[in-house]
Order: structure tokens, then C-alpha cells, then sequence
């Protein structure tokens, strides 16, 4: 038997400090208890008056200092900012931060309050979620709807639901984000092995290239350039296979999958979008070029995987560094308004001068108009490189 405690004590085989206060609260007899990424498995068996919890281990090993806690079975009464990550949001909006990932969502309202949060303190960082509970399951769609993008956090989520349900999971996690035009990162244990090693095992590039034809917009790594031997030749190595994967037939291709709903609000932007996709195929376009202030136009031709090269204008300086997170996008800054023939020729001069196209070539741009009201993206218009 082993005794976790809120004691600051000297961990032992019989005795262990954990720091979750809440810990006796949470949990009930029979409730697993993870540790150390599942590598340790523990079984509730008892819940003393001093708040110890007494458990029996069901996979034993070595535990050393600050190693996460997982509670499979326990919906945890933890705030989803503690006072330690409000201290951390205050930084990353000082710094002016592009992306804030949310950790342990559980449900829609956690991302409600941290944006709640940045909207008071007028930041304009985007909100990733990263899911890793099975609460956040249960309330994926809602969460993905409120979220700017998500993360598939398999490192937790594979120690709180069934380790064989993860790879659907992934698969369906990225499917939503993209009929929603949400950004999708899939993350952790990509190339674990490269933490001491120069090359990645078979099953590691494969799992990379599997994210990359189920259509996620980037794979993050994370203990293979944070603490590992060899982080440039990592990177260097998981770009190979994203290349590869990308020039595959076989990558996603939303044009085969979902069309835009017609009871959505965003219905005739996401309509426009689509076409404007199909009219660059159709036509051989060498460039798909948009116009944004939201980002959403942006987010929207992404997920729709374009052949053509894909550029992005906003006159919001933040979103264009944002936008890298999408798949295929080359952001610019602009901010001149015009008429709308103005702007688009002038677009198309900028991506001319810096040798992204050139004449003669076919260009397919997306816009709104009037240009003064600043509308949903209701225009396209194609044009030949002069």
C-alpha cells in the first residue's frame, strides 16, 4: 500500500507528497490513478480524515520529483487557470504573445473565461485547447466552435481515455477543426525517440506523415527539442517527412469530404471560399490570394486545402504572424482601402515584386466589397500577371 499526501514530506515506498490540495475531494474508492504519464498505476482503496489517500499499486515503478498526476476517473474540481497561470497569462499579454494554449480544457466556459480575460486587457492573442480529457470529449463540438484552434495533446489524453481509442480520436479531432476552419496541432511523442537518437523509428515517421494526410495544419514537438541530443536535426528530420507526406496523392482533400451548410451564418463566406478553391484548381491558378480583419477567411481557404499557393493580406499586424499557424499560408501586411480593383492589382504587384509570382501567370483573388464596410468575403475575381 502507498499513502499519497498533501505533506510536504521526503517521498518513500510507503509515503509520497502530492501537491494537488484537492486530491481526497476528487477522488473515490476504486478511482485509478495515474502517474508519471500512466507509467505507474495506482488504485483508490481508502480516504483517511487527514485528507491521505491510501492506494494499492497495480503497475509499480520508480517515481522521482514532479511528475504529473492523472485522475481517469475523476472529474477534478481544479479551476482551469489556477493562480499560477493567471500570473502566466499576465506575461503573455505584456509580451504580446500570438498563441495561448489552454491546458486540461474540460468544457466550452474554460475557454470562455480566458478569452473573457483577454478581451478585458483589449489583447488580441488567439486561444488554442488543448485536449487531453475526456470531459473536453464530451463537449468537443462546443469547445471547438469557442476555441481559436485546438491541440491534440496525445501525451495526456492517452493516460485518460483507452490507449487504442487515441488514434480515432486524432482522426476525428482534426476532421471537426477542419469543417470548422479551426487550425489543428497534433502534438507530443511524434519523435520521442530522437531525444537521444539521430534517427526517428519507422512507427515514429510514419505517425508524422499519418497527421500530415489526415489534414492537421502542424505537428508540434515537444521533449525532442526542449531537453533532447539533437533538436536541429529533429526539426530538419520531421520536415523531410512533412514534404514528403504533403507531395503524396493521397494527403486530405477537403473538396471530397464536407460542403458548406446553408444554415451556417457564415454560409456565403464559406461558400465563396470553396469555389474559390475549385476555380483556382480548375483554372490552373498560380495563387490563391485573400483579404482578411477577423482571420477567418484566411482560416477558411486553408482548411480547404488549396493547390495553389495561398497569400493572405490583413491589416491587423498581430494576424499576420498568427496566420503562420495555418496550413499553406503566406501572411502580409496591408492596409491600404481603395477601390477594389485598386487593391487587388496592387496585391498583385507586391506578390510580383518579391518573386512569388509572375507574368502571365493565373491569380484567383477573394475580397469583399464594398471595401468600405468591411463585409464577409463576397467577391472573387481572376486575373493574369501583367
Amino acid at each position: 500500500m502507498l499513502t499519497l499526501t498533501n505533506e510536504k514530506v521526503i517521498g518513500t515506498m510507503e509515503r509520497i507528497y502530492v501537491s494537488y490540495p484537492n486530491l481526497a475531494g476528487d477522488v473515490v474508492i476504486g478511482n485509478t490513478i495515474m502517474i508519471d504519464d500512466g507509467k505507474i498505476e495506482v488504485i483508490v482503496q481508502d480516504i483517511l480524515p487527514n485528507k491521505d489517500v491510501r492506494v494499492k499499486v497495480k503497475l509499480g515503478g520508480i517515481i522521482s520529483s514532479k511528475k504529473g498526476l492523472n485522475l481517469p476517473d475523476t472529474k477534478i474540481s481544479l479551476p482551469a487557470l489556477t493562480e499560477k497561470d493567471l500570473k502566466d497569462l499576465d506575461f503573455i499579454i505584456a509580451e504580446k504573445l500570438d498563441w495561448v494554449a489552454l491546458s486540461f480544457v474540460r468544457k466550452v466556459d474554460d475557454i470562455i473565461g480566458i478569452k473573457k480575460i483577454l478581451n478585458e486587457k483589449k489583447s488580441k492573442t488567439k486561444v488554442i485547447a488543448k485536449i487531453e480529457m475526456p470531459e473536453a470529449l464530451e463537449n468537443i463540438r462546443e469547445i471547438i466552435l469557442e476555441s481559436h484552434g485546438i491541440m491534440v495533446a496525445r501525451g495526456d489524453l492517452g493516460v485518460e481515455v483507452p490507449i487504442e481509442k487515441v488514434p480515432l480520436i486524432q482522426r476525428q479531432l482534426i476532421r471537426k477543426c477542419l469543417h470548422r476552419g479551426k487550425p489543428v496541432i497534433v502534438a507530443t511523442q511524434m519523435m520521442e525517440s530522437m531525444i537521444d537518437r539521430v534517427k526517428p523509428n519507422r512507427s515514429e515517421s510514419t505517425d508524422v506523415a499519418n497527421a500530415v494526410l489526415e489534414g492537421a495544419d502542424a505537428v508540434m514537438l515537444s521533449g525532442e527539442t526542449a531537453t533532447g541530443m539533437h533538436p536541429v536535426l529533429v526539426v530538419e528530420t520531421m520536415r523531410k517527412i512533412i514534404i514528403e507526406a504533403e507531395q503524396s496523392e493521397y494527403r486530405y482533400n477537403r473538396e471530397e469530404d464536407i460542403k458548406p451548410l446553408p444554415q451556417s451564418p457564415t454560409y456565403i463566406s464559406d461558400a465563396v471560399c470553396l469555389t474559390a478553391c475549385k476555380l483556382a484548381e480548375s483554372t490552373n491558378a498560380d495563387a490563391l490570394i485573400g483579404m482578411t480583419q477577423s482571420g477567418y477567411t484566411a482560416f477558411m481557404l486553408s482548411s480547404y486545402r488549396p493547390k495553389s499557393h495561398l497569400f493572405i493580406f490583413t491589416k491587423e499586424r498581430t494576424l499576420v504572424n498568427q496566420l503562420s499557424l495555418s496550413w499553406g499560408v503566406r501572411a502580409f501586411y496591408y492596409s491600404e482601402e481603395e477601390s477594389l480593383d485598386e487593391i487587388i492589382s496592387d496585391q498583385i504587384q507586391i506578390l510580383k515584386e518579391r518573386g512569388f509570382i509572375r507574368k502571365g501567370e493565373v491569380v484567383v483573388n477573394t475580397c469583399s466589397t464594398p471595401v468600405e464596410l468591411h463585409l464577409p468575403t463576397n467577391t472573387i475575381k481572376v486575373s493574369t500577371v501583367e
